[in-house]
Parts: structure tokens; sequence; C-alpha cells
């Protein structure tokens, strides 16, 4: 999303839902961060035995990185707030696995922003319900609210907030 907002705009954003582009989930992808993060457990990295010995079908993406691709998903959905000089990731609050995401599968990040506020001179803290959801699934990946720190310059800080 090349959209860009102010500080001052944010609060308009409250409530309102914006969702990522599709990414497919590949087994490249998968075995990637398979060795990123040395967890070659074989539901996700052994298509084969995945097939045979899983309730899968095959192999499944980690639920980690299915947390990961949230980072990509936000940068494609989310307005730039045009004063930002960094966002910090604060973390995660009622985080939620609901369905795996087989290998191939497309997915996309919903967000929907639930409070967004001031915190000292240069920060503001956003608090967003997400999910991951699944191509042509009823249940998502994950669900999950996700609290960052936008940093800025304290003189750009709206009058009014």
């Amino acid at each position: 999303m090349s959209m860009e907002i102010s500080l001052a705009e944010v609060k308009d954003e409250i409530g309102v839902e914006r969702h990522s582009r599709w990414f497919t989930v590949s087994q490249a992808r998968i075995d990637a961060f398979a060795d990123a993060t040395e967890d070659h457990q074989f539901i996700h990295t052994d298509p084969v035995r995945a097939a045979a010995e899983s309730p899968f079908g095959g192999t499944i993406a980690h639920g980690f990185l299915s947390i990961s691709l949230l980072s990509a998903m936000n940068y494609d959905a989310l307005p730039r707030i045009r004063e930002q000089t960094m966002g910090i990731n604060y973390g995660f609050e009622k985080l939620r696995f609901i369905a795996p995401v087989k290998c191939d599968a497309r997915v996309r990040g919903r967000f929907i922003l639930q409070e967004a506020r001031f915190r000292g001179a240069g920060m503001l803290m956003t608090t967003y319900d997400v999910a991951v959801e699944i191509e042509n699934e009823k249940k998502p990946a994950l669900t999950a609210t996700w609290v960052t720190i936008i940093q800025f310059d304290p003189k750009d800080r709206p009058a009014d907030a």
C-alpha cells in the first residue's frame, strides 16, 4: 500500500479493516524458515512422510512462520505514517493458532486498529486485532492482538494529542 497519513490522522484509522496482498507459503519458504530456526520437524520439511504420517495430508508451515509474515503483511496493508522514524514490535497478546497453513496455500493479513495512544514525547502505541487468513478456508491460521510502537520526533507530535 502506498497510502501515507500523518500522526494526526491515525485516530481516523481506528476500526478500519485493512488486508494485505496474498502471500504463497511454498515448500521453499517453509524449508528456509526451518533452516533459520533449526526446526526441521517432519510435518514441515518432509512432504512424503507428512503425507503418510500426519493428519494434514502433506507439510504445513510453522506457526511462527505465519506470525513472521505479519511484518511483510503490515508493510503491504497499512498506511505509512509520515512522521515515523521507526517502528518497534512491542509484542502480542491473545495469540492463538487456529488452523494449519498447508504447503502452497495463500495467506494474507487482516488488520483492525483498536487503539492508538501517545506515550512519552515521541512514541505512539498502537494496538491491532490481526489475523492471518488462509485463502478459501473459513478459519484463519492465527488471531492475535499486536502491539507496536511508532517512534517520531517529539516536535512532530500533534497539538491536540
